[in-house]
């Protein structure tokens, strides 16, 4: 009797521990495809979830969020996936390779990169298409290209792009390497970049993206991705990302 009382116990306190690690990451190694506009806020977000789990690691691919998709989908081994826009994000539910349903954690709106000082003076999307000023677009797949495809037709403005990049980085690189004059690219990107600068045009109303977040189905660490995204998203999280410049979703 007492040995099938021992080994009920047994059983019971096995079964709470399975439980308690199906809520805390275990540790080990959290890995995360981001929008390459992510890069600075989702690093800091990283250091402090590390901190928080002695033991866990985030490692972060940070790229075009059409990229990243397609690497999912393929097959890639990710646990969380942040994408810059629903359309990116939808290549992933689609496939099947989500875990639950995307969460709108932020957005973000485009304004017109320009170097310090502003030398063309450029004041608004019809300024882009003016002789001479050579602009950088994110090619159309990437989410910061499509928004921009949205404002510029909104605006009626038709332009002849210099470089079409594959993210949003790239594009804001070719203003700061001076080989463009312009570029759209996401206000957060040109908040803190050194040496450039930003001008907002009404018709950015039209080029705002939600930014969704997701457990991946394929996950190898399930509790640690969960864990994160819980606190990427938390008050502590969203300060932390519109401190960047992200807008709250509005649900919050």
């Amino acid at each position: 009797m007492r040995a099938a009382l021992a080994g009920l116990v047994a059983l019971t306190l096995a079964a709470a521990g399975c439980g308690a690690a199906d809520d805390e990451p275990a540790g080990g190694t959290v890995t995360v495809f981001a929008a390459a506009s992510l890069t600075e806020s989702f690093t800091k977000l990283g250091r402090d979830f590390e901190a928080a789990h002695p033991g866990t690691r985030v490692d972060f691919n940070f790229a075009g969020s059409s990229a990243l998709a397609t690497q999912i989908t393929q097959g890639a081994p990710a646990d969380v996936f942040a994408a810059a826009s629903p359309a990116t994000m939808k290549a992933v539910t689609d496939a099947g390779d989500a875990a639950g349903t995307p969460a709108v954690l932020v957005r973000n709106q485009l304004v017109i990169a320009v170097p310090e000082g502003n030398p063309d003076r450029v004041a608004g999307l019809a300024d882009l298409a003016r002789a001479g000023v050579k602009v950088a677009l994110c090619a159309e797949q990437v989410p910061c290209g499509a928004a921009a495809k949205s404002a510029l037709d909104g605006a009626g403005v038709r332009l002849t792009p210099a470089t079409l990049e594959q993210d949003v980085k790239g594009a804001l690189a070719k203003v700061k390497l001076g080989e463009v004059d312009a570029a759209l690219v996401y206000r957060t990107d040109v908040r803190d970049a050194a040496g450039l600068a930003a001008v907002e045009f009404p018709e950015s109303v039209r080029a705002v993206n939600d930014y969704p977040i997701v457990v991946l189905k394929h996950a190898g660490n399930p509790a640690g991705a969960r864990a994160l995204v819980d606190h990427v998203r938390s008050d502590a999280g969203l300060a932390v990302l519109t401190a960047a410049g992200f807008q709250a979703p509005p649900n919050r």
